[in-house]
């Protein structure tokens, strides 16, 4: 495992609190023990295992960590210990945590009601079930800044969290949910993925429909304008590119299609949509400098974008880099995709960006 970015809280897992690191530096705290899955917060992180532990390090402000050990090194989950846990995610300071029958749990921030416990408390420090979706068996789970989504295992699609740029796809006028609400306007459309933004959300049907709701100030929606939407919306023009994977920074969004190409759209200011320069981009564009690769991960962090070609084995990095988070080696955003530096990148990569 490499960590690269901001380690101000610890939340890289490296045993310290400390400056940023500019380049992908080894974790070595899970060797051989058979990581599966990470996920990055605003500034924690969540590791979870193969046999179904939870560990988290970093900030703990809000009780996102889940335990009242040092954040400095990721340390187990203690009350989820009598769970199989399959799938984690985390949003700008809460937490969620799905287990091998679908249920799910949920910690950290709740003051927009992202906990779905039906309270709007401030911090709660302990998992707890979410009762709403026991009915349902939920296959994924994934949070923005202070939203939630989650897809059951029988196709329903739910929401809850805040509702400010009516990114839980609800309606216009619906207020921010502290329950877990079904969103019908999609029902009946099979999804394979869902993902959340900072303020927006994104599902993925079957045949590659995209679909976009929740804030779009920068043009994240990929709809040719600025204005929020309060419900799911098809994105024409991404209907004959074949997408197989979408991933949400704050305000950016990027799409990878079948043939490896890569699309983003949104906000540019940090040139995290890899075009060269800083502006906003109102309609998917591909970018243009990794055509005749094909990239096959791909994942935005809070400002930035990460892609990985397997044929050179190289991951691609762009936008914003105050902590180091693009792993390039060198100070300065990058409006351009630029390999992180790491020849030794080899396999299989499995990345996830940090708000």
């Amino acid at each position: 495992m490499l960590c690269w970015g901001n380690a101000k809280d610890g939340q890289l897992g490296i045993g310290v609190e400390g400056n940023s690191m500019f380049e992908p530096r080894n974790c070595p705290v899970f060797s051989g023990r058979g990581l599966k899955e990470l996920a990055c917060g605003g500034q924690h992180t969540m590791f979870l295992l193969h046999d179904g532990s939870v560990y988290t390090c970093g900030s703990n402000s809000y009780g996102q960590l889940g335990h009242d050990k040092p954040g400095t090194s990721p340390e187990p989950v203690g009350a989820l210990d009598t769970q199989t846990i399959t799938m984690v995610s985390c949003g700008r300071a809460h937490s969620l945590a799905v287990n091998e029958h679908g249920q799910v749990f949920s910690w950290g921030a709740g003051e927009g009601g992202q906990l779905g416990l039906g309270t709007a408390e401030a911090a709660v420090r302990i998992p707890r079930l979410v009762k709403r979706l026991c009915d349902h068996r939920i296959s994924q789970v994934m949070c923005g800044n202070q939203h939630c989504i989650a897809l059951s295992r029988d196709g329903q699609l739910f929401t809850w969290g805040q509702n400010t740029s009516g990114q839980l796809g609800l309606g216009k006028g619906e207020p921010s949910k502290l329950f877990p609400h079904p969103l019908k306007s999609l029902a009946g459309i099979p999804l394979a993925q869902i993902t959340a933004g900072g303020d927006h959300s994104f599902a993925l049907s079957l045949s590659g429909a995209v679909f976009g709701w929740g804030k779009n100030k920068a043009g994240q929606l990929g709809l040719n304008d600025k204005q929020d939407r309060a419900v799911p919306c098809h994105i024409k023009f991404l209907r004959s590119q074949k997408v197989v994977h979408i991933s949400c920074g704050e305000e950016h969004t990027a799409a990878l299609t079948k043939d490896g190409g890569l699309f983003t759209f949104g906000d540019g200011s940090w040139g995290q949509l890899g075009h060269g320069s800083t502006n906003d981009e109102l309609l998917p564009r591909r970018v243009l400098e990794l055509m005749g690769t094909e990239v096959s991960q791909i994942t935005c962090g809070r400002r930035h974008t990460l892609a990985f070609v397997p044929s050179s084995g190289v991951v691609y990095a762009f936008g914003c880099n105050s902590h180091g988070q693009l792993g390039t080696g060198m100070l300065g955003d990058a409006r351009s995709p630029f390999p992180v530096k790491a020849g030794f990148l080899t396999g299989n990569i499995h990345g996830t960006g940090t708000l």
